[in-house]
């Protein structure tokens, strides 16, 4: 084989390598926002600002990284199923720049946001009922539905 061809060669076989590269790795594709839940009793204690208000059991999110929302609300997944502009039971939303969090809890504060309506408290969480909470930042808007287990 020539030297040309040789040359060649390697260069085809570089670039087909970088194009399975770039095409299979979504490097340059937008990350999305994963969202979980955990039902942890022993928040309950823990939980700040829900002294003397029982909302039943505790529910903590977790985010898959530290984001700056702009909006955070909880809805009957039933109503959102037959109402786009569900009302929410608990809704917070931010003025100018919330602090970025990872997680929260169910009826708790997040830094730098405040209820969506002035005073309004968040319903408590029936076992058994299914939610959707509804998170959005600047960029980007996730969901995740949860329910609590029925207690025995």
């Amino acid at each position: 084989m020539s030297k040309p061809k040789v040359i060649f060669t390697l260069l085809l076989i570089i670039g087909l390598g970088a194009l399975s590269l770039y095409l299979n790795r979504d490097w340059f594709a937008t990350k999305t926002i994963q969202i979980t839940h955990r039902v942890s009793p022993w928040l309950d204690v823990r939980r700040p600002g829900a002294r003397g208000r029982n909302l039943g059991q505790p529910v903590a999110f977790t985010l898959s990284g530290y984001l700056r929302l702009t909006s955070v609300n909880v809805v009957l997944a039933a109503d959102l199923a037959t109402n786009k502009y569900a009302h929410p039971i608990w809704s917070l939303v931010t003025d100018s720049n919330s602090m970025p969090t990872a997680s929260f809890v169910y009826g708790g504060g997040i830094r730098g946001m405040r209820p969506e309506v002035k005073g309004a408290q968040p319903d408590p969480l029936v076992p058994g009922v299914t939610y959707c909470l509804r998170i959005a930042t600047r960029d980007q808007a996730a969901r995740h539905d949860f329910s609590l287990a029925p207690q025995n």
